[in-house]
């Protein structure tokens, strides 16, 4: 019996469409010719280059405040083990992060140690940018004789090596230090001219 109903369903053979029972009543359509012209036409004179402007996102301070923890961290772990070249400019990269986050008296603090472990270390070119940096931090709190100091300071290192790029950037500094003296000085002896004049 069994052998029988095998037999007879083979012969049979149904599809495997779930619609069996309409397999001869769908009408095919021809397919729709392509058309030769496009319905519109793209020409380059439409299209005019893209005007794309360079945006610089600077730093937020959140990320000056992540950046400064892994400096502190690689600071740290160098003066641990007793990378002093390394420390040097590690407390440097963290006083210009301090500069950003207008933290001048800390910035000042790790200039004057990248300064001291640098001068250990007989590394002159990081002597003069420390010096250059610390009188810029100086000019910012006010002290223009100590931030002259360490111009000159800066100015007689280069001219013993011969550098001229950081006597030309120590030129300016000083140039730039001596308009902020008489812009500081000035405005001073304005506003006393017009409180007097309005009381």
């Amino acid at each position: 019996m069994k052998v029988l109903l095998l037999a007879l369903l083979c012969t049979i053979s149904f599809s495997a469409s779930a619609q069996w029972w309409r397999l001869g009543k769908n009408k095919r359509y021809p397919l729709i010719a392509q058309s030769q012209s496009p319905a519109y036409r793209l020409t380059a004179a439409k299209f005019s280059p893209a005007k794309v402007t360079r945006c610089s996102i600077g730093q937020t301070a959140y990320s000056l405040v992540l950046s400064e923890h892994t400096v502190m961290k690689t600071a740290q772990h160098q003066m641990r083990f007793r990378e002093y070249e390394d420390a040097s400019y590690s407390f440097n990269e963290l006083a210009k992060i301090y500069v950003q986050l207008n933290q001048l008296s800390e910035a000042k603090w790790f200039f004057l140690q990248s300064n001291n472990l640098s001068r250990q270390q007989n590394n002159d070119r990081l002597t003069i940018a420390n010096l250059i940096e610390l009188s810029g931090v100086k000019q910012a709190i006010g002290d223009f004789s100590l931030a002259q100091q360490d111009l000159e300071e800066a100015r007689d290192m280069a001219k013993n090596h011969n550098w001229q790029d950081d006597m030309q950037s120590v030129k300016k500094r000083l140039d730039n230090l001596q308009l902020t003296k008489l812009a500081a000085l000035k405005p001073e002896a304005g506003f006393g001219k017009a409180g007097q004049a309005t009381l």
